[in-house]
């Protein structure tokens, strides 16, 4: 009897080991304007594939691209590209990234929803981040002054706001800088003289979104390029990976059309459609 239950108890934990052995860990590290889909391909994908845990964090994407670099994680989600001074540490240390556009992403520029200014120039945003322009006054709202919202210098939005609309000009000192796309949307809510940018997936009907040089962010105009301030949004991974695998089928989900829902219902563009 004894014997019958020590080999029940082997042939128990064996089977616990096989189990475990089987299970595939993906961790994903970065953007916090990433993270949304990330969040939800992670959700689909394993309720659809039992046996493999996904963990999201959102710690930025230049910290996405440490992760990456370090082998802290398997996929850096990032809101801009890399930089070459990342692509070289990563080729230092025998790394090869790989990126994967998963979404196109359209920075919106937003008010509070009491805020009559409808629409500024790329130059108007860029004079007021600079502090050339200090009311809103001069743009054609009340005479106070602005409250500029910024993102946090490690973020991919913030590089590609300093890209685009501030071509390398620096931000005024009086800014405030918050973690969080979802953060600048909850300043801008609460401030009634505040100017932020966020990912389109993040601005809704509690703010006001502004047109830029007569265009409003869409899915048209971020898809066609005639938006001033888009961007794709990046699933980096160490070099392409094995065909079938549960890593590739998970950063190839944006090609199928569950995965493209996933990213409209995000408040992304998807880059194809089915």
């Amino acid at each position: 009897m004894r014997t019958m239950l020590v080999s029940l108890f082997a042939a128990t934990g064996l089977m616990v080991s096989l189990a475990f052995a089987q299970e595939t860990r993906i961790v994903i590290d970065g953007s916090t304007t990433v993270g949304p889909v990330a969040k939800a391909f992670a959700e689909y994908y394993m309720s659809r594939n039992q046996g493999v845990n996904i963990t999201v964090s959102e710690s930025g994407s230049g910290n996405g691209a440490k992760s990456l670099i370090n082998g802290v994680c398997d996929i850096a989600s990032m809101s801009r590209f890399m930089k070459d001074t990342e692509f070289k540490e990563a080729a230092d240390k025998g790394l090869m990234p790989v990126a994967h556009i998963v979404a196109m992403d359209g920075l919106a520029v937003i008010v509070h929803p009491s805020n009559p200014v409808a629409q500024l120039t790329m130059e108007q945003i860029r004079d007021i981040f600079t502090g050339k322009i200090q009311s809103w006054k001069e743009v054609g709202g009340p005479d106070i002054k602005i409250v500029k919202i910024s993102r946090d210098t490690n973020s991919g939005t913030y590089e590609t706001f300093e890209t685009l609309v501030m071509n390398k000009e620096k931000i005024a000192a009086d800014s405030e800088y918050v973690g969080s796309n979802g953060a600048v949307r909850q300043r801008v809510q609460s401030t009634a003289a505040a100017i932020g940018y966020a990912g389109l997936g993040f601005s809704d009907d509690t703010v006001k979104i502004l047109e830029v040089n007569g265009i409003v962010p869409d899915t048209d105009t971020v898809a066609s390029g005639t938006y001033p301030i888009a961007r794709p949004l990046y699933l980096f991974t160490n070099g392409y990976p094995q065909l079938g695998s549960h890593l590739h089928k998970f950063v190839s989900l944006y090609l199928t059309p569950q995965g493209q829902e996933i990213v409209v219902a995000s408040g992304f563009v998807p880059v194809t459609k089915y």
